[in-house]
């Protein structure tokens, strides 16, 4: 013990003095008390073959330490020696402490027995206390957990899901952790989450009938939003037409009537009970229309409360994205005219719905989900639309489908959904729908041509005449005819007039509700091509085919009179439809669009009685053109010609406007004019007479006097272009009449005199002419006599004409 607590390092002192051996013992004495290894020296040793030496050595450091040994034992036994003294002593303390301590263990033992006593009786009674204490604790928290599980499980019966879990909540944060049963704290943390999962799987049975019903629901309220924007627009156009009705009786001036145009107070019907949110999120219903989103919010607001609110909302999203996706189907067993109104109407209360959850439901469904969910939709749509429309082929269909297709669009975007792409689309197909309906009125235009048989139309009753005549604005006095009433017109005219209005009609309803604010000159560039390429096409072609006598063209040509004034009016409705002042839509007027029908009407007229004229003009080749003396009563084929043309205008004036029949006279005359002078011109006549001349004077004459009791049928102006038809023939019979024949050489008489003749001509009738003394043999008896001043002017005309030829 002494030795591991002094051991220390000996450091040998070098001496020179010393031996080897001196040395060698100092080393391995080193060695010895440094707790070296002495394997070097023992390997040394033996190397050099002297382990003697080192024996030796060990030996002799044994016998230098046994001293030191000694010297240890001694002071070490004295300390011993001492120490037992000590202990003896403190032995015989001990004996008499303990004895004092066995004395007063004696006296504690009898004093403090019965206090003991106590003590115990005292912690017994308090851990009794405790125990009973612990036990009402426990018994009062059983009961308000089992208070909260009755409670659970009545709302749990009642459907009342939110509530029971509110209870469960309450169970797990307050009761379970401090439930002293453990046999309930095991029932309990198996049985919640089975109620959960319970009333999880309930509300969404709940939510996944609540997704059936809402496709039935959804068309239904489709159709229901719809038909009150259909409505909508009903009321508008009711309250157009009273202005127009209005603005039309202030425009002729029919009765003095004021027009008050009052909305109906229902003029906002078509939002209510669609965007409106009366309800609040209590209940989530839409009474007005008959959908119920309480199923909904109710599940979404359970999986809320179960921590499940982002998984709803992708399970919501997805599902309602593959009913859309559904919806989108459009069945290739009914065709689709049957079929949009039911296709349409499903993805309006798509999303009218999808409205209605995206601002009342909270944050289940997001604005740019909605908007994705749009695009989807007028994609497709759009796709459907022009699939559909270019296999269609009646113009109607187009039109039914467009119609709704607006409504559609007129219903979404009060929601605030963009439908431009849509009414992008129907504008897209303008040409084709308007191209569609010109062939339909061809096809009713020819149909009605056809059935006509030129007769005058004869109306019995007011409402036909207000129907046929009044709906046209084609009367000619404001002032109602007696009945029964025989119309100018033949049934044709209100027959196009009809087709025409519905025309213009359909055309309007398809430019009116496709987005555009101005669409005037678009429908007025269709109405102009309609009459002037299908309208006056087939009145050409009837006139060129079917009309074969006077009477036939003389009503075609009355009824062309009247679809002038038609023309009118079909401009000034396609403008009021339009909802454009009149005085614009007259502005742009251009000319009459059946022009070429109403040219060749008065032309083939014209036409009949100039065939019919010619048939009185061979009588003409009775008259003698060597007469003695001249006809007083005039030749008979103008006395033929004039009880024609008498009998023709007691007739024509009765259906044909002063114009037409002026023009048409017009045309008749001045053939007969140059059917005069033609037959003078031509081989028939080889020489005349004045006598002759005189009795063409008289001729004439006559004509100009029927012409003049023509006068009151129109203006001046027109009764003098009238006589002005005879031009020629007056103006040649005056010539040959005239004393002084050679002033036609002079321009300024001949231009004011003589303006109709062609020199040729004149030249040519001049030469025929002969005087009474120029008989057979004539000349020998008047030689040397003095020559006809007249006769003389003549000549110098005839020489002149021929030298200017």
């Amino acid at each position: 013990m002494q030795s591991a607590k002094s051991r220390r390092k000996i450091v040998p002192s070098a001496d020179g003095g010393q031996s080897g051996d001196k040395l060698e013992q100092l080393l391995l004495s080193s060695a010895i008390c440094n707790g070296e290894d002495l394997g070097p020296f023992v390997r040394k040793v033996f190397s050099s073959g002297k382990p003697e030496t080192l024996l030796h050595l060990l030996r002799y450091f044994s016998r230098s330490k046994e001293s030191e040994i000694e010297e240890v034992c001694k002071a070490h036994y004295q300390d011993f020696i001492l120490a037992v003294d000590d202990l003896r002593s403190l032995l015989s303390d001990v004996d008499s402490l303990k004895s004092a301590l066995s004395d007063s263990n004696s006296k504690l033992q009898s004093v403090a027995g019965p206090l003991l006593a106590s003590l115990d009786a005292y912690v017994e009674a308090q851990n009794v206390s405790k125990n009973v204490d612990f036990a009402l604790t426990s018994v009062v928290s059983c009961m308000k957990l089992m208070e909260l599980c009755s409670r659970a499980n009545y709302h749990l019966s009642n459907g009342s899901f939110y509530m029971a879990l509110r209870c469960l909540d309450s169970i797990e944060s307050e009761f379970l952790d401090k439930t002293p049963s453990l046999t309930l704290k095991r029932m309990l943390e198996r049985k919640i989450p089975a109620i959960r999962s319970h009333i999880e799987s309930k509300v969404s049975k709940e939510f996944g009938d609540w997704l059936v019903e809402i496709r039935v629901v959804s068309r239904n309220l489709g159709q229901l939003a719809i038909g009150q924007a259909s409505s909508a627009r009903q009321r508008e156009e009711e309250l157009r037409i009273k202005q127009r009705q209005a603005e039309e009786q202030s425009r002729l001036s029919l009765r003095d009537c004021v027009y008050a145009l009052v909305e109906d107070d229902n003029e906002d019907e078509l939002g209510s009970g669609i965007g409106d949110d009366k309800d609040g999120y209590a209940n989530g219903s839409s009474g007005s229309l008959g959908f119920d989103l309480t199923p909904l919010y109710r599940a979404y607001h359970i999986h809320q409360t179960l921590g499940l609110e982002d998984r709803f909302k992708q399970y919501y999203f997805e599902n309602r994205k593959l009913q859309l996706t559904s919806d989108f189907q459009v069945s290739s067993m009914t065709p689709f005219l049957e079929s949009h109104q039911t296709f349409f109407a499903q993805i309006a209360g798509f999303f009218i719905v999808e409205d209605r959850v995206w601002r009342t439901g909270g944050c289940l469904i997001s604005k740019m989900e909605v908007e994705n969910l749009w695009e989807t939709a007028v994609s497709k749509m759009c796709s459907v639309l022009e699939d559909q429309f270019s296999r269609m082929q009646t113009a109607n269909h187009l039109l039914l489908i467009k119609d709704y297709v607006s409504l559609l669009g007129v219903t979404l975007r009060r929601y605030g959904y963009p439908v431009d792409a849509l009414l992008d689309v129907l504008s897209k197909h303008r040409d084709k729908y308007h191209e569609l309906l010109l062939s339909d009125c061809h096809k009713q235009i020819a149909e009605a041509l056809a059935a006509d048989k030129f007769d005058q139309m004869l109306m019995k009753k007011e409402y036909e005449y207000s129907m046929n005549v009044l709906s046209f604005q084609i009367q000619t006095s404001d002032i109602i005819p007696a009945f029964p009433y025989v119309a100018p017109f033949s049934s044709t005219v209100p027959d196009c007039c009809r087709i025409v209005r519905s025309f213009i009609e359909d055309s309007v309803s398809f430019m009116s509700y496709g987005g555009q604010l101005e669409f005037y000159d678009v429908v007025k560039k269709y109405l102009d091509r309609l009459l002037s390429e299908v309208l006056d096409g087939a009145l050409l072609k009837l006139i060129n085919t079917s009309v074969h006598g006077v009477s036939p063209a003389m009503q075609v040509a009355a009824n062309m009179a009247v679809l002038e004034r038609a023309c009118d009016f079909f401009f000034r409705h396609a403008a009021q439809l339009s909802g454009i002042p009149l005085r614009m839509a007259e502005r742009s007027r251009r000319q009459f669009p059946l022009n070429k029908a109403r040219d060749a009407a008065e032309e083939m007229l014209s036409g009949l009685l100039k065939t019919k004229v010619d048939g009185f003009m061979q009588l003409i080749e009775n008259v003698n053109w060597m007469a003695d003396e001249p006809s007083q009563g005039g030749n008979e084929y103008v006395n033929e010609v004039i009880i024609y043309l008498e009998t023709l205008v007691s007739t024509a004036q009765q259906i044909l406007p002063a114009q037409v029949l002026k023009r048409v006279l017009q045309d008749v005359l001045s053939h007969i004019s140059e059917q005069i002078v033609g037959f003078l011109f031509g081989d028939s006549v080889k020489r005349f007479n004045v006598n002759a001349i005189m009795g063409l004077d008289i001729d004439i004459r006559l004509l100009e006097s029927f012409t003049d009791n023509l006068a009151p049928l129109f203006s001046e102006g027109d009764a003098n272009q009238l006589k002005n038809a005879l031009a020629e023939s007056r103006q040649l019979i005056n010539l040959l009449l005239s004393n002084h024949p050679e002033n036609f050489l002079n321009p300024v008489i001949r231009e004011r005199s003589y303006n109709t003749l062609d020199h040729r001509k004149v030249m040519t009738i001049s030469e025929k002419l002969r005087d009474p003394s120029d008989r057979l043999f004539g000349t020998f008896g008047s030689r040397g006599a003095k020559q006809n001043p007249k006769k003389k002017s003549l000549d110098i005309l005839i020489k002149r004409l021929k030298d200017v030829s």
